[in-house]
């Protein structure tokens, strides 16, 4: 897929996630096939003026190209001279999010609180598309509520403003993530414009992916909620797609092996202590679903150090063996 001057050498893509695909997270997706990773989602107002954590989001490691960096926010000006500052550090592209429904978000007229004003939102993406010096995407929603489905008049706009591709996750805003995602509006979208079109929701396996490249005829897919404590669902979809081959979930040893690996990079970027702390939730997420885990996740959830973690894992490990009579 070819985005402006950026070619992905794939069709899986990991989706902006904020307070989740930070630079250990976006490393393990790009280790694991991702064609291309997002930053969490920045403020432009926050950018704008300099602020610290606005500006620490903007870091990167070249390992994690491609790479886009993810923009929001709803005041033109704002938004133009945050996509500028974004662009001198030299990520591979600019998105802009006009499809977050969190409340603090959309109360300030950001992410999909825009879809109800599209004068405004083409103010935005012109001024956008002029300030920025490498490509520039769109990620959207369906719209606000069932009423107001604008994502193929929003699709339009976007290419005649040059935006290189549009992202589509078919819920509105009201639905959240309540509502079955609805492919039919990712395949209308692609049937109507011409720049690529990355279809986004409900993909939680590799089988998941390819029915929403084969049902919608969308150029790529994006995924999000079904990375938690599952980078392996990019090499994975990856194979089936290439190959046609589907492959079989990580054994016990390899789950517990790759969450080590990203709470090690989380210590590093963050130092012992707090990346751990960060890692809790991830942990939780990578356990799911294993035997006999009520007290490992109950645990894992309190730890501070990489040791803790080691050994917390080894003892279940060692549990788990002697239970089973194997691992």
């Amino acid at each position: 897929m070819k985005i402006g001057n950026l070619i992905l050498s794939g069709r899986v893509i990991l989706a902006p996630l904020a307070g989740i695909a930070d630079s250990p997270f976006r490393l393990l997706a790009r280790r694991f096939g991702a064609a291309l990773v997002h930053t969490e989602m920045i403020s432009a107002e926050g950018l704008s003026r300099g602020g610290a954590g606005s500006l620490r989001l903007l870091d990167f490691k070249p390992e994690e190209r491609p790479i886009g960096v993810q923009i929001f926010g709803s005041d033109p000006e704002r938004m133009a001279s945050a996509c500028k500052l974004a662009g001198e550090t030299g990520p591979d592209l600019i998105d802009i999010n006009c499809g977050c429904p969190v409340r603090k978000v959309v109360r300030k007229n950001g992410g999909a609180a825009l879809l109800k004003d599209l004068k405004l939102l083409e103010k935005i993406l012109l001024a956008v598309r002029r300030s920025s010096q490498v490509p520039v995407t769109l990620k959207i929603r369906s719209g606000c509520d069932q009423g107001s489905l604008v994502a193929v008049e929003v699709a339009k706009l976007a290419q005649e403003c040059g935006f290189g591709a549009i992202a589509v996750h078919p819920r509105t805003r009201e639905d959240g993530f309540s509502r079955k995602a609805d492919w039919n509006i990712i395949a209308e979208v692609k049937g109507t414009v011409d720049i690529p079109v990355v279809g986004s929701g409900d993909v939680f396996s590799p089988e998941d992916a390819k029915n929403m490249l084969d049902r919608t005829s969308c150029d790529a897919v994006m995924i999000g909620r079904g990375s938690f404590g599952n980078p392996w669902i990019f090499s994975r979809s990856n194979t089936l797609l290439d190959q046609g081959q589907l492959l079989a979930e990580p054994s016990l040893e390899k789950r517990i092996d790759v969450c080590l690996q990203h709470v090690e990079l989380s210590a590093q970027t963050y130092g012992e202590s707090t990346g751990v702390k960060k890692m809790r939730k991830h942990m939780v997420w990578y356990t799911k679903g294993m035997a006999r885990c009520k007290e490992l996740r109950l645990k894992l959830s309190t730890l501070d150090t990489l040791d803790q973690v080691r050994q917390a894992f080894s003892d279940y490990l060692a549990q788990f063996e002697r239970k089973q009579g194997t691992i």
